[in-house]
């Protein structure tokens, strides 16, 4: 069963997400019948949920990073453009940013200011991932954060030795137990902030490049007995990803060798005993990929439609530029303009029209199709919709979570 976190179609259909749903599928209707010469143009509408990577430095060297190839490059955002940017983007139906991406969100010297004007002058719904290693930074964060707003550390190990061992932290003195020991604090800033614990899981035979990827299968249950006692709210499962030659992210079974199913067996039985901890306080994630793994079928949800919907939806706003989609993040083809590209006028307009140029050629069919992706199922509903107005819509997810 689809996680709320991960129920994007009904996320879709919340008070602050619905409007430009709205807005994007009846253009995309009106394409459809329109004469060609005559069609209109994309709605002036900005995507609900963006991903934000305020840098690409970082101060962890992890060996199953997936974002390895852009970390620490020289791009950076001007700081009155990314402002800009944001403040252009709210007006235009922005609901909602993730802090996230190819490096630690916390380096960033404008960490602190971003998060304050995103919460206090813009009012969106904010989310922050990162590797711990600044707590101070997080809890003064958490401060300025409200209900529904969540901060998710990457993890990834129950034991101190393994933490270190992936991460590879330029600080020889940070580790897991550090890291966990801020929890408390986080909590007691942001007492409506949900604090998640995130777990990749690896296995042994996974690899980056020529850097073997050391497994932590035996630590699932482990770190969720650390997430409990450390005070997180709940303690999210996912597969290792990997990244095809042209860039996209998807997840390799294949890496497993011949011993899939006895891997995905050992990922269950932990996962299993990791539930029993599970209470009031205290809850488990399992994401999408993580579920198809286990059930052999991953395949399955690599059969993508033609056109991916979500693009005009969700974005990706980092240094290097803006991307379609997390999965094509720094991949030319899915680039939709630079990093001040919903600065000015001009350049919305700008990219206005490159993102009703990537809707029409970039054929998800083809481009994604050994992507397992968690938008794969929203896509194929609002396909259904633009093709059928009667379609039924589902219940908003009550809390109405903006963040896609």
């Amino acid at each position: 069963m689809t996680h709320a976190i991960h129920d994007f179609t009904r996320k879709l259909c919340g008070e602050k997400a619905q409007p430009t749903l709205a807005s994007y599928v009846e253009w995309r209707r009106a394409i459809q019948e329109a004469d060609p010469a005559d069609a209109p143009s994309i709605p002036p509408q900005a995507p609900i949920s963006i991903n934000l990577d305020l840098t690409t430095a970082c101060n962890f060297r992890c060996t199953h990073c997936i974002d390895w190839d852009v970390l620490n490059g020289r791009e950076r955002h001007v700081d009155r453009e990314l402002l800009d940017s944001l403040s252009a983007m709210s007006e235009r139906g922005l609901a909602s940013v993730i802090l996230i991406g190819g490096g630690e969100p916390t380096l960033h010297p404008m960490f602190d200011e971003v998060v304050r004007f995103i919460k206090r002058d813009l009012g969106l719904a904010l989310a922050i991932v990162s590797n711990g290693s600044r707590p101070e930074r997080l809890i003064q964060a958490a401060s300025e954060m409200k209900k529904g707003d969540w901060i998710r550390l990457s993890l990834d190990a129950g034991s101190n030795d393994l933490f270190r061992a992936m991460h590879r932290p330029n600080d020889p003195n940070m580790t897991l137990d550090k890291i966990c020991a801020s929890v408390k604090d986080m909590r007691a800033a942001g007492p409506d902030v949900t604090l998640g614990f995130s777990f990749v899981v690896t296995w042994e035979g996974a690899s980056r490049d020529d850097e073997t990827i050391l497994e932590n299968v035996d630590e699932i249950f482990s770190a969720a007995q650390r997430a409990k006692q450390s005070g997180f709210h709940y303690i999210g499962y996912k597969p290792v990803l990997g990244r095809t030659e042209d860039g996209a992210e998807v997840m390799d079974p294949t890496s497993m060798a011949a011993q899939t199913q006895a891997v995905a067996q050992r990922i269950r039985s932990q996962v299993n005993r990791a539930r029993e901890l599970e209470d009031d306080t205290f809850s488990i994630y399992e994401s999408i990929n993580l579920s198809l793994l286990e059930e052999g079928n991953w395949e399955e949800a690599t059969r993508q439609p033609k056109t991916c919907h979500m693009q005009a939806l969700r974005q990706v706003l980092s240094p290097m530029g803006v991307y379609n989609c997390p999965a094509h993040r720094g991949v030319e083809k899915a680039r939709i303009g630079p990093a001040n590209a919903w600065a000015t006028d001009e350049s919305r307009a700008q990219t206005g029209a490159a993102t009703e140029k990537l809707i029409e050629t970039f054929d998800a069919s083809v481009e994604c199709a050994s992507v397992t992706c968690l938008y794969h199922s929203v896509n194929w509903w609002i396909e259904g919709l633009v093709q059928d107005p009667s379609l039924p819509i589902p219940d908003a997810l009550e809390a109405g979570d903006p963040f896609l």
